[in-house]
């Protein structure tokens, strides 16, 4: 597939390289000629076969909406435009609109992996109709890392884009999924789809991977609401002597007074991060949970 790339940094470079290494004919535009492969953004879309691909790696903000600004009277109706910088996501609704107007497609991309990503692979999560998502899979399946799709990459947001910009921590963003996903219900085209999906998708590729992400993605596959515990955690004093003798000694500890205190918030109302912590607890450590109470019971 020829695709084509704007912003040639520590990312964009290395996901050009990646692509090239796997067979795709990957061109990149940077405003730095001794990296450019072409002498600007339109020399970039006339290389390019129709119906075009552009995926766009360039800071947050106004560079981005420059980028696309520029693309909207640049492309034909039917190209595709991927944002897979770290743009907010309110700013995707802008961008595919105004594509939109043009007949130009828009997907946007999380994209995780870091300066490791040419060697590892990227974790990608993307938002968009399931036509261009479908489009771009021979580029997801080059970039992502090297064994199943469903592991490292997700198509986490529906027909609107704006829904798969990621949070890098385990226990707040379930909460932060699910929450967004409850508040979008009355929008299914904008909700995220998959939470369970979207955290396999960070397992694999990400620099936030660990062995406690696995344990959480294998305590989801087994109740992906968790609706099988409560939130509340128990402590059994280590974190409590700990505190104390820092208080003792004026260490300061903040990670794990703050760990001791989210315990303590953890018997208050239930949250669906607090139901995170239970379940990665009993994961690594075999600790006895509190099982939810039937629904109906309080």
């Amino acid at each position: 597939m020829k695709l084509g790339l704007v912003g040639l940094g520590r990312m964009g470079s290395n996901m050009r390289e990646r692509l090239r290494d796997r067979g795709h004919d990957a061109v990149g535009y940077d405003p730095n000629p001794e990296v450019s492969d072409v002498a600007s953004l339109e020399a970039l879309v006339e290389v390019l076969p129709a119906p075009r691909a552009v995926w766009v790696m360039v800071p947050a903000g106004q560079p981005t909406r420059e980028v696309i600004g520029q693309l909207s009277h640049l492309l034909s109706p039917g190209d595709l435009v991927v944002d897979g910088g770290n743009s907010r996501f309110t700013d995707d609704h802008v961008h595919a609109a105004l594509l939109a107007e043009h007949g130009i497609h828009y997907v946007d991309c999380g994209v995780s992996g870091g300066v490791w990503g040419r060697q590892n692979g990227y974790a990608l999560m993307a938002g968009g109709d399931e036509t261009d998502i479908t489009r771009l899979l021979p580029v997801f399946d080059a970039l992502r890392p090297d064994g199943e799709r469903a592991d490292s990459f997700v198509h986490a947001g529906g027909s609107v884009p704006g829904t798969t910009r990621r949070w890098c921590t385990t226990a707040s963003s379930t909460d932060l999924c699910r929450r967004t996903q409850k508040l979008r219900t009355a929008r299914a085209e904008e909700s995220i789809q998959d939470v369970p999906a979207v955290l396999r998708a960070w397992s694999q590729g990400t620099v936030v991977r660990s062995w406690l992400l696995d344990l959480l993605v294998q305590a989801l596959s087994e109740d992906p609401a968790l609706s099988s515990i409560s939130g509340y955690t128990e402590d059994s004093g280590e974190g409590r002597w700990t505190v104390e003798e820092a208080i003792a000694h004026a260490v300061p500890a903040p990670v794990i007074s703050a760990a001791l205190f989210a315990r303590f918030a953890s018997r208050q109302d239930d949250s669906p991060a607090m139901k995170a912590v239970s379940a990665l607890r009993q994961q690594f450590g075999g600790h006895a949970i509190r099982r939810a109470a039937p629904a109906g019971i309080a």
